[in-house]
């Protein structure tokens, strides 16, 4: 099976997943071409392909602009394709995100096998602790060992979209529009130090270097890798500042036991964990 994974990241957390998925699937002896989407990457014809699979985090309960506008372009035969997602939290309302790319492959043919959740930590509202990261990976390696089995006897899990998902969904996507009128307002406070990162770096090609400080355009799609990666912590994000998070997550050391996960959502995650742990459970002889 060769398999086409086009992957939309931020920040690096749905890379991160998107990668290990890809891994998993070359242990098979199965081969996958993964391909970052920005501004840079050409519309693609997809050609000798078996299976399709559009990687992106969640933004606002909805898929990111850019990967839909990347989708509404492309030229695909009818495969089967699958969507993965990752959010910061597990609400029923992020699954309103698979909405509109699915709507778009089933136009142009494409049979949707799956849609495919994981939950990685907050690149925006706010940081999640170290402990809270690993213990989303570890679900998460698991969760791809579940889906990576659903991919080679080309099946999937699908989920209903309520009443209320779609609804919360549609309003928040004002965050499109917003998004660019929201990033045209960030800049760099007075300890940059001219570095470029945030420019060379940006998906959307939205930052140049003017006097040695970044200049932010109106392409922004608050994907938040400039925020997150500046090494220095000098990107003042707007209106969004006081949810902004700065710094790369380690994933490594021990991961947080039912105690230590955060009380925002708490349940939500606490049954998110158990359920991906029960896999393992149910794997074991």
């Amino acid at each position: 099976m060769r398999i086409m994974m086009f992957v939309f990241s931020g920040t690096g957390n749905t890379e991160k997943v998107a990668k290990l998925l890809g891994k998993e699937i070359m242990k098979t002896g199965n081969e996958i071409c993964i391909i970052e989407l920005s501004k840079q990457t050409q519309v693609q014809e997809i050609q000798e392909a078996d299976a399709l699979i559009v990687a992106y985090p969640v933004h606002a309960f909805n898929c990111p602009e850019p990967v839909l506008d990347f989708l509404r372009q492309l030229s695909t035969p009818k495969l089967d394709a699958y969507l993965l997602q990752t959010s910061g939290e597990p609400l029923r309302f992020n699954k309103a995100a698979f909405a509109r790319p699915r709507a778009i492959l089933r136009k142009k043919g494409c049979t949707v096998k799956g849609c495919f959740s994981f939950v990685m930590p907050y690149n925006i509202i706010f940081r999640h602790s170290d402990k809270m990261a690993m213990r989303m990976w570890k679900a998460a390696e698991i969760q791809t060992r579940r889906y990576l089995k659903m991919i080679l006897s080309r099946t999937g899990e699908m989920y209903n979209v309520d009443i209320l998902s779609r609804a919360i969904s549609r309003i928040l996507s004002i965050e499109h529009p917003g998004a660019r009128l929201i990033g045209k307002g960030f800049r760099a406070d007075n300890n940059c130090s001219g570095c470029g990162k945030c420019a060379s770096r940006c998906p959307q090609e939205n930052i140049e270097m003017k006097g040695n400080k970044p200049k932010f355009g109106s392409n922004c799609a608050l994907c938040m890798r400039c925020v997150m990666h500046c090494p220095v912590n000098a990107i003042h994000a707007s209106i969004l500042n006081g949810w902004k998070v700065n710094g790369q997550y380690s994933f490594q050391g021990v991961a947080a036991n039912d105690d230590e996960i955060c009380r925002y959502c708490h349940n939500a995650y606490l049954d998110y964990f158990r359920e991906a742990e029960k896999l393992v459970n149910e794997n074991r002889p």
